[in-house]
């Protein structure tokens, strides 16, 4: 009796399995996605009004950021404020800085 080698036809499925397993990444994290927060113009102001205090006090922020329906927070200080550019950019660390542009930001809060 010989042995029949099924060649490339047995590890066919095992070529697939990452593949599928992006796919399923993908299909999860799109169920979580959230979507944006409006912030209204008084909420805007009072953002504003947080981040002057923290640059004239020398405090930390805490920034709310959304990106392509999730959130996550920066915490740093306030470097500079480009109101061209409508970018802050918050020093996340010793001479690390970071840029947000203003329409992400959905939270502001001042660390002491």
């Amino acid at each position: 009796m010989a042995i029949r080698d099924r060649g490339m036809v047995k590890w066919q499925a095992a070529f697939q399995l990452p593949e599928l397993a992006k796919t399923q990444r993908n299909f999860w994290r799109d169920t979580e996605r959230i979507s944006k927060k409006m912030v209204d113009e008084h909420e805007a102001e009072e953002f504003d009004l947080r981040i002057i205090y923290a640059m004239e006090y020398g405090h930390a922020v805490k920034l709310t950021i959304w990106d392509d329906g999730f959130t996550s927070d920066i915490t740093g200080r306030v470097h500079y404020v480009d109101s061209i550019t409508n970018e802050l950019r918050i020093e996340v660390g010793s001479g690390e800085f970071e840029k947000v542009i203003f329409d992400s930001v959905v939270g502001v809060k001042v660390v002491k």
